[in-house]
């Protein structure tokens, strides 16, 4: 499952670039991390559930670490449950007793042979008609996360337990009882054989299956996506699946899961996943602490420093900072939220904005002008199209651009520009072998993006 939009870890998270796609810890994102945990012959190749906004990143990033996974598209954002739906769907396609395990790209598994260890363990039990989750072993009494109250084993062996009750987040003092209880996290990943899951959704949540089923059949191929039914799937119940069956089945097991997981869900979690000196302060990129400990810097581009300050969390992309008391972490969904209704673009986009052809990232901007960087992969063209409101100079830095301008096709080389006026119909593309680089300079009446009239487009854009 590969939707989510992360906002707990803003501002290098973000709706145009959500958590799963990005490296918060090493080079990998958790959604690579995931990928390369079940590069084994325990599983097929993965179904990955993504919307429709990140099909190129989920693609372009499995292909990354030679994954060749089929991905299917949400039109819109429903939760877990009707993705859960999906996959239950499309294994059932395969074969009804096809046992299927469920896993979510944004979080982290430090011991992959302990995993997998206990994916085998939950697919036998699987194969017996269980629901299976993998419930991690409590390292703390946290309350950020649901947990689970286990039973008697439910095999011979004795290694996964009933599932007695999936109870939500607690206070401290509950969390803290818990622990002392036995109780486990629920870290949202199951496995299950498709017939199992379907008739469990039938029987406990029959709108979220109805509406999954609709959605595939009447999906479309959009090019290497599947992309399922808007109107079906918009039927589907925004629920979840912990909500729509498992507090509810009685087919409900856990196998005590001592991996190493993290569902990086706050900077004070990357923090504890990351390296740290003597004094306990983790930086990442250009930061210095200076009489400061327990400190977490992340900072790709800006000189950020702290002095004299401890536990905190300073977060520093282009357009925006993160001052962070480590025991506020869970604020920052309020935060984002803030920024959403004071409709600050901060809140939702990057200044780097990512395309199926390369991205490109805002310089500068002001009344009637706007300067970007454009990088363009080898190969790689952006659509044929058109502007109502403004012209484009273009500037090449790097490479060589083909440029079509109306009825001619130019070779623009580095240290060369080109000027395109208002109305001009053009095509920007890469024909070498390394990134095309070039400065655009817009000028005009109005440079909004939605001012783009695609004629032709090889993403399916137009």
């Amino acid at each position: 499952m590969c939707g989510g939009s992360g906002t707990r870890v803003w501002p290098e998270s973000r709706e145009s670039l959500p958590k799963q796609f990005i490296s918060l810890l090493g080079s990998r994102s958790t959604f690579q991390l995931t990928l390369e945990n079940i590069d084994d012959p325990l599983f097929e190749a993965p179904i990955i559930i993504s919307n429709q906004d990140y099909r190129f990143l989920a693609s372009e990033q499995a292909k990354e670490v030679g994954c060749a996974a089929r991905v299917v598209l949400e039109p819109t954002r429903r939760d877990s449950a009707p993705a859960v739906a999906v996959g239950a769907e499309l294994a059932a396609e395969i074969a009804p007793d096809t046992i299927v395990a469920i896993f979510a790209a944004d979080h982290v598994v430090k011991n992959r042979a302990a995993f997998l260890d206990c994916c085998r363990e939950a697919a036998a039990a699987a194969a017996t008609g269980y629901i299976v989750t993998l419930g991690v072993k409590p390292t703390a009494p946290a309350t950020g996360y649901g947990y689970i109250r286990t039973g008697k084993p439910v095999l011979a062996d004795g290694t996964v337990l009933k599932a007695e009750a999936f109870v939500e987040k607690p206070d401290a003092e509950t969390a803290a009882r818990y622990v002392a209880d036995g109780y486990l996290w629920n870290a949202g990943n199951f496995i299950f054989r498709a017939d199992v899951m379907q008739a469990e959704l039938r029987r406990h949540a029959p709108l979220v299956l109805d509406a999954a089923a609709e959605a595939l059949a009447k999906a479309r191929k959009d090019l290497e996506f599947l992309l399922l039914d808007k109107d079906a799937f918009s039927r589907a119940p925004k629920i979840s699946i912990d909500y729509a069956v498992m507090e509810h089945t009685d087919k409900a097991a856990v196998v005590p899961a001592d991996i190493g997981w993290s569902d990086v869900g706050t900077w004070a979690a990357v923090d504890e996943l990351s390296p740290h000196d003597s004094d306990g302060n983790s930086i990442r990129g250009h930061g210095i602490a200076l009489d400061a400990k327990n400190v977490h810097i992340r900072s790709d581009e800006h000189l950020t420093t702290v002095v004299g300050v401890d536990n905190v969390v300073v977060v520093t992309t282009q357009d925006a900072v993160l001052v962070l008391d480590r025991a506020h972490g869970d604020k920052v969904k309020q935060l984002v939220d803030r920024l959403k209704a004071e409709n600050r673009r901060e809140a939702l986009e990057h200044k780097r904005s990512y395309r199926p052809w390369g991205y490109y990232q805002s310089i500068d901007n002001g009344p009637r002008y706007q300067v970007k960087r454009i990088v363009v992969k080898p190969g790689a063209q952006l659509s044929l199209q058109k502007h109502f409101h403004r012209a484009e100079h273009w500037v090449v830095v790097r490479g060589t651009a083909e440029v079509t301008r109306n009825t001619e096709i130019v070779q623009v080389h580095e240290n060369e520009s080109i000027y395109l006026p208002i109305g001009a119909i053009h095509r920007l593309a890469n024909p070498g072998k390394i990134d095309l680089e070039l400065i655009e300079v817009q000028t005009g009446s109005y440079l909004g993006e939605d001012d783009i009239v695609r004629l032709e487009d090889v993403y399916n854009r137009v």
